[in-house]
């Protein structure tokens, strides 16, 4: 607004110097055209005088020419501009004339015939068309000035993007990466980010030195852990086989019991520990689902049959292949079967298959005490455990390594109720290659 304002100012007022300028001469050439004739003072109003007027605009022009006070031609009503001093400089003035704004002239002379005559000539004329050159001008300044205002924005954004280029590219390389990614930034970076750089991969190396040593020292503590554990198994094992009465029998095998879980549970530690080190960069190989699914159900069969567990293989006739990592893979197939196995009363079947498709889905079906519907959200977290299964020992971690896995692969972890039956179903799911 402040911009229009001023242009229209300027353009006003370069407007009206125009048409004082012509005013003056129009009004001057017919000053000059005033003469005398045996002794009668006569004026012959030149056609240029009027015609360049005309030529600005259409706009209404009038004249009074006054000679010694007295009207010698012209509009006698025709107000005289007040005028300061002697000679022949215009003087200008703008007024009221016949309803219309008028912008006028008085230009003085002195002729001698037999006497001194003083000459006036007044010209005027009205200011419709000053008003529409103003605004036109105004318009045209007013565009220009938008244009160029446009373009200087959009070079500014132009230049400022180019600017803050390199540093939304090194922004972007470090949104994309993963939670667990602590590679050091290797971006292209002009000279004037490299402090910025250096600064980023020093902590980001410390923080690589810090989460190192935080998982080296939970492996080291499960490790030390187990150790001790397979001892007390096995001397609790020994007096067990030596006992008599059935209540000492009974208290060996709750402690025996509990030596498993916490086992289990150092196990488990070690492995989470194992798949978040090996999920930074993973050895990916050309994999057959169906063989991890049949090397779990190896390895776990014996412990399923203690249970009285039957487990159900069910793998479809042509042959899949997944890219992964085979050692976190078979880690997280094993889990999702030994949960199953924990959590499964006796005498019950468990269903493993695989579930070709867009992805390949590795599938395990229980028959056990399945998942609230209000704890299925948290369930992969970090040592949270069902609402439902308080009485039996386990870690929490099964279930955070499996979702582990499957996000380092690109896929994800599937928990839905058992439709055959009770129980739940918890799904690995992969992407096909």
């Amino acid at each position: 607004m402040v911009f229009f304002l001023a242009l229209r100012v300027v353009a006003e007022r370069a407007t009206e110097a125009t048409q004082d300028n012509i005013l003056a001469a129009s009004a001057t050439s017919i000053a000059d055209a005033v003469y005398t004739d045996a002794g009668v003072v006569r004026v012959e109003i030149p056609y240029s005088a009027l015609s360049m007027l005309g030529t600005v605009s259409e706009d209404r022009v009038f004249y009074h020419v006054i000679l010694d006070g007295e009207t010698l031609t012209g509009y006698e009503d025709l107000p005289v501009p007040e005028t300061r001093g002697a000679g022949r400089d215009p003087r200008f003035a703008t007024t009221l004339y016949r309803g219309d704004t008028v912008r006028a002239v008085v230009v003085r002379r002195t002729l001698n015939a037999d006497r001194i005559h003083r000459v006036e000539v007044v010209v005027a004329q009205t200011r419709l068309g000053l008003a529409a050159i103003s605004s036109r001008i105004t318009t045209t300044a007013t565009a220009i000035g938008v244009v160029f205002f446009l373009a200087a924005t959009a070079l500014s954004t132009f230049a400022a993007q180019n600017a803050l280029a390199p540093l939304s590219r090194l922004a972007e390389a470090v949104r994309r990466r993963g939670p667990r990614d602590l590679r050091p930034v290797t971006a292209e970076t002009p000279t004037e980010l490299t402090p910025l750089v250096g600064g980023l991969n020093g902590f980001i190396a410390r923080l690589r030195a810090a989460l190192t040593r935080s998982e080296d020292l939970i492996v080291e503590a499960a490790h030390r852990v187990r150790t001790p554990l397979a001892t007390v198994r096995t001397q609790a094992e020994m007096v067990h086989l030596q006992m008599e009465k059935p209540e000492n029998r009974a208290a060996l095998r709750q402690m025996i019991r509990a030596v498993d879980e916490s086992s289990r549970s150092a196990g488990q530690l070690l492995d989470h520990a194992m798949v978040t080190l090996r999920s930074d960069q993973l050895e990916t190989e050309e994999i057959d689902p169906a063989d991890l699914l049949r090397d779990a159900v190896d390895r776990l069969s014996p412990t399923a049959d203690l249970k009285d567990i039957a487990i159900a293989l069910d793998l479809p006739d042509a042959t899949l292949r997944v890219r992964g990592d085979a050692i976190l893979l078979q880690n997280a197939v094993r889990n999702i079967l030994d949960n199953a196995i924990k959590y499964s009363p006796a005498d019950t079947q468990i269903t493993v298959r695989l579930v070709p498709g867009a992805t390949c889905r590795l599938e395990v079906c229980d028959q056990g005490r399945g998942f609230v519907v209000e704890d299925v959200a948290r369930m992969p977290e970090r040592f949270s455990r069902g609402s439902n299964v308080e009485d039996v020992v386990g870690s929490g971690l099964g279930l955070t390594i499996v979702r582990d896995v499957a996000e380092a692969h690109g896929g994800a972890l599937d928990i839905t109720p058992n439709t055959g039956g009770p129980g739940a179903c918890v799904t690995l799911v992969l992407p096909c290659s």
